[in-house]
């Protein structure tokens, strides 16, 4: 079930970020580290009401932040819709403990539906750029590359933006 994430779950989605950013640092991929995704940009975004979590059974397998707001990082970039009417993914994670599941798949359905419902006109997201399992994952949901930005607190390597247009 994927439900908004709410206080009292902050402890169990910071544990399942940071295993994820030592898993991802044990394959070479430095897209987390220690400061990102911090405990309290995590608890900002519950309180926003913008994390979604996955639960089955007991356990949360995964995270996802939903927003209607554009960094300014992604101002240079040239999106495929117009600004102003689009959904921004951050922070997917899933637990490393059940990766190749498919609950990437699951929250990742969930947040174009999600999309869908509210009359977004694109759902767009960045990713690693050393990330290459990620690119494959989104071109092969029909997430289209546009170009890079880059965000220094995480790593010198830039992120590739992707864009997917609704109907």
């Amino acid at each position: 079930m994927i439900q908004l994430a709410v206080h009292s779950d902050l402890s169990e989605i910071k544990k399942l970020t940071e295993a994820g950013a030592l898993a991802m640092q044990e394959r070479g991929i430095f897209q987390w580290n220690e400061f990102y995704p911090s405990r309290e940009v995590l608890e900002q975004d519950i309180l926003s009401k913008e994390l979604y979590v996955l639960n089955e059974g007991a356990r949360i397998k995964g995270v996802i932040v939903l927003t209607p707001k554009m960094d300014e990082e992604y101002v240079p970039i040239e999106w495929l819709t117009p600004n102003g009417n689009n959904l921004y993914v951050h922070r997917l994670g899933v637990h490393p403990e059940v990766w190749g599941k498919g609950y990437g798949q699951q929250l990742m359905d969930f947040a174009e539906e999600f999309a869908g419902k509210q009359n977004y006109a694109s759902v767009r997201l960045d990713t690693f750029s050393q990330n290459k399992r990620n690119h494959r994952f989104y071109e092969a949901r029909g997430y289209i590359r546009l170009g890079d930005v880059f965000f220094p607190k995480q790593s010198e390597h830039p992120f590739h933006c992707y864009e997917k247009v609704l109907d």
